[in-house]
């Protein structure tokens, strides 16, 4: 399992949370997703490396913005 972390900036509460999950859970490989709009931490768990740029995108169709952190 590889996991990536990313800066989400726009979130407030849990329907921000909910529509980021929802979009990122739609990417192929994607095992566990952690969100907190309290923080503005997303937490991508997956079965092998993700392109950030789908995750990216993902978080972009939500209606947010995001950073990879590490």
């Amino acid at each position: 399992m590889v996991t990536s972390e990313y800066q989400v900036t726009g979130m407030s509460c849990g329907h921000c949370e909910t529509a980021v999950r929802e979009e990122v859970g739609r990417i192929d490989g994607v095992t566990d997703i952690e969100v907190s709009a309290r923080t503005g931490l997303l937490v991508v768990t997956a079965a092998e490396p993700l392109d950030d740029t789908r995750v990216l995108a993902a978080v972009d169709e939500a209606g947010y913005e995001a950073a990879r952190l590490r």
